[in-house]
Order: structure tokens, then sequence, then C-alpha cells
């Protein structure tokens, strides 16, 4: 029995995902004959069938799900590691941060030169993703490091440190009948409109929202609204009122990396991102009040 390699995997899992040989051929952009062989090699050297083939196309065995589920993991992590081991090779060295716009609990340029004034710190490039989406970037490679809150985001595979601990607000457009309340319950918006966020697999139903400009826009001519960490108050347009929440449960804003992966690079910049964090709760913790 022998172990798959890559091109394997991927051919197997352009098959099961499609159904089809011919499809899945057409998708790898190869001719079928080709396609149908390294199936039936890595069959082989598994010692066990992994597809069921009849005249509608074909359907997984029970290792052949199995294989399906762990192949995609496997490519990932593949595809990760050689993105990540590429940027750590260049010269000059850098770190890529994912972060959602207005993600980042008001600490982002304060962090940032923070580690610039560290000695030998690698230059930091910053990649701006969607909602749901920093988690999926450090895990597929684009990214060494991501701030994300939890417990919205799906930390599989991942390390993380958090850093602070938000209550909620919600954003509401001028008139609504909220805008001018001193704090809200959850309840009070269970029938207003929401937006929908990608799930775990960066998938939005419906109208969903991906971005943070066209969530504000969407907010201000009263077409939804959301619910977000206190920090949003400072990315919120003109004319959105910020309300407390007082019952939604708190957010945490982490930094998170690939799981026992903190190397020296991702190490140095969660300690000076951790020393940001606590400077900036000490600072609240003494604000004089009104």
């Amino acid at each position: 029995m022998t172990q798959a390699d890559t091109r394997e995997l991927r051919y197997f899992i352009a098959v099961a995902e499609e159904r089809h040989f011919a499809r899945a051929a057409a998708r790898l952009g190869i001719a079928q004959p080709p396609l149908t062989r390294t199936i039936q090699k890595l069959e082989r050297g598994m010692g066990v069938r992994l597809l069921e083939r009849d005249s509608r196309g074909v359907r997984l065995t029970e290792a052949g799900t199995v294989l399906l589920r762990e192949g995609r993991v496997a490519l990932e992590r593949v595809g990760a590691a050689t993105r990540r081991a590429q940027r750590a090779g260049r010269t000059p060295a850098t770190l890529v941060l994912a972060v959602k716009p207005g993600g980042d609990g008001g600490l982002l340029t304060e962090i940032l030169a923070a580690h610039a004034a560290e000695p030998d710190a690698p230059d930091v490039d910053i990649v701006c993703v969607g909602a749901g989406e920093q988690a999926a970037a450090v895990r597929d490679g684009r990214a060494d490091v991501a701030l994300l809150h939890r417990p919205d985001a799906d930390l599989t595979g991942l390390d993380r440190e958090d850093l602070l601990v938000e209550s909620q607000v919600a954003l509401l457009p001028p008139h609504h009948r909220l805008s001018g309340h001193a704090r809200i319950r959850v309840a009070d918006l269970e029938d207003d409109p929401l937006p929908r966020w990608p799930d775990t697999a960066g998938e939005l139903s419906g109208a969903g929202i991906r971005e943070a400009g066209r969530l504000m826009q969407l907010i201000l001519v009263g077409r939804l609204i959301a619910v977000g960490p206190e920090s949003v108050r400072r990315y919120a347009w003109d004319g959105v009122a910020c309300v407390p929440v007082v019952d939604a449960a708190p957010t945490t804003l982490a930094l998170a990396w690939p799981e026992d992966s903190r190397s020296r690079a991702v190490s140095a910049f969660a300690r000076v991102a951790t020393a940001v964090a606590s400077r900036h709760r000490d600072a609240t913790v003494h604000e004089p009040g009104p």
C-alpha cells in the first residue's frame, strides 16, 4: 500500500466533487483517460475502492468519503506551507497580516508602529479580507497571522492570543426608532433586518455582505442594521447611530496563527500586539468618568 501524492489527491477530489469523470477532466484541463488511469493507480496503491462507477457517474465509497474529507485538508495544508515557505525565503522578509477593515479593535495603528520599532522586525504587509475570511486566509497560507473576533470566527487549525474583550453596539440608520436611545437590548432588534455574513466555508446566502463600506451604506439608507464590537464606533459613517446593546454577549479580539507553527516573527508580533492591547486596557480602566 502506498500514500497518495498531491497530484493524485487533486485528481481524486475533482472526481469526487464533480461525481463524473468527464466533468472532472474538463475542470482539471486534462483528457479523461489519464484521469481514469490516475484514479485506478491510486486505488491500487491504497488497496481500497474509492469510487463506485455506474452509467450516471460515480459515487463515493466509505473509504472515498474519508479520503475526500481528509484530502481537502491535506491539500490546503500543503498549499499553505508552500506559500509560507516561499514568503520566509524572500529578502527582505515580510509578515502578512489578514484583517477585516474596521475589525482591529482600534489597535492596528499602534501595533504596527510598536512592531516597526522592534530590532530586525520584518515589514508587515496587510491583506484586507471580508467578514469571516480572516481565519481562512491564515489556513490557506495567504497570511501568517490574522486579527479576528471570536466566538464568531472559525479557529479550526489555529492557535490564538486574546487581546481585547469588547461590548457590542447596534449600528442604526439616522431615523431608526431606536437611534436616539442611550442603550437597548437584543430583543429590541428582533424585527430588524441583519446582514448575512459568510459561513465557515466563505459562502454567502442571499444578499450577503463582505465589505464594511457596503454595510455602512446599506445601514445609512435604512436597508438593514448591524451589531458589532464597541470599537466599530470609530469607523461608523456620519449619520449612523451606535447604540450599546446591554445584553449582547461580549466579543473578543484575538490574534491567530497556524496551529503549532509559531515562528520567531509571529512570536515577536504577538508579543507586541499583546503589550499594545494591555496598555489599551489599562488606559480604558483609568479613564475618568463623565
